[in-house]
């Protein structure tokens, strides 16, 4: 127990420490875009006495360590600042196109990673045999093809060619959820093809590994049935480096819905991160860029509490994952 408390305090500190570079290095990177926001919310046209009444008001005068210290606070408060474009709070605007991603989210995770966890675990089992064939160069093309093109074969598959499906979505960012399920399929599709595929070869490649190990063999040598020497023995193992890999393309979905969300003119984070860097709305911005480290720190912690659940050894060694 205390080897998992040693564990759960060092990645969490760790995890603390990479969300404040984060917030760093997201605050500089989008202060230093090109441009000035204050003339780009006046327009070219502004007189430079507008333009300079407009930074001290927007707080653009001060120095840049009291800007950052501002926004990390607010931040920390749920408040990220008031949009340039909507001069709406930038906290309840992105939580509702949140919300609506959140719904692709939850479909793609669920049929990527219970279908690629299925489909890999097939093609370890069935080494060099046909199911491994298949599933493998189906695999190999989803690792190759951008989802923007998978998005657009879907498209003329579903929407053009067997009108099933609608290829764009109508509704702004407050529509409901019964509105907005029927255009979720394609792009959660989109996205679960692409996420699939990493998955699978992963999964494919430990149980292969597994299923070679020297205790996987003296459970079959004991006379084990085949079914119970994979549920009971090959897979927790085999689940472990594949854990990493199921985080980091969740993760993945923060940036990979974008394209997908502007393919289908989706209401979603994708789709206002995209807007927002068009107008230069840079509390926005900010605001998605951080949500999206957020997102990618929680899941790298998940699997890792997630590898120390399914290998014991972990624990014996005060929390140290090798």
């Amino acid at each position: 127990m205390s080897g998992m408390l040693t564990f759960l305090v060092r990645r969490v500190v760790a995890a603390l420490g990479t969300l404040l570079l984060s917030s760093v290095l997201v605050f500089l990177a989008v202060q230093a875009l090109p441009g000035d926001v204050a003339t780009q919310v006046l327009g070219r046209d502004a007189t430079p006495d507008a333009v300079a009444a407009l930074r001290k008001q927007m707080g653009l005068d001060q120095p840049a360590w009291e800007r950052y210290a501002e926004w990390i606070k607010g931040a920390l408060h749920g408040d990220f600042g008031t949009s340039l474009v909507t001069a709406k709070p930038v906290g309840g605007e992105v939580a509702q196109h949140l919300g609506n991603s959140a719904l692709i989210a939850v479909v793609t995770v669920l049929f990527a990673v219970t279908g690629s966890l299925v489909l890999g675990i097939l093609a370890g089992l069935y080494r060099d045999r046909w199911p491994d064939h298949l599933i493998s160069t189906v695999s190999l093309i989803g690792m190759s093809v951008p989802e923007f093109v998978v998005a657009t074969v879907l498209v003329l598959a579903f929407s053009v060619t067997v009108p099933v499906l609608p290829a764009v979505v109508l509704y702004g960012p407050g529509a409901g959820v019964g509105q907005l399920l029927p255009a979720v399929w394609l792009p959660a599709a989109s996205l679960a093809i692409v996420m699939a595929a990493y998955i699978v070869r992963m999964a494919r490649t430990s149980v292969i590994d597994v299923m070679a190990s020297e205790y996987v063999t003296t459970a079959r040598l004991k006379g084990l049935s085949t079914w119970r020497v994979v549920t009971r023995h090959a897979l927790p193992s085999a689940l472990l480096p594949t854990l990493h890999v199921i985080a980091l393309n969740v993760a993945w979905l923060v940036g990979g819905v974008a394209v997908v969300e502007n393919v289908f003119n989706y209401p979603g984070i994708g789709k206002l991160l995209l807007t927002s860097v068009q107008n230069r709305d840079l509390p926005v911005i900010q605001a998605i860029a951080l949500i999206s480290a957020v997102v990618y720190v929680v899941c790298n912690l998940a699997a890792d509490i997630g590898s120390m659940a399914l290998n014991p050894r972990l624990r014996t060694r005060g929390g140290r994952i090798r």
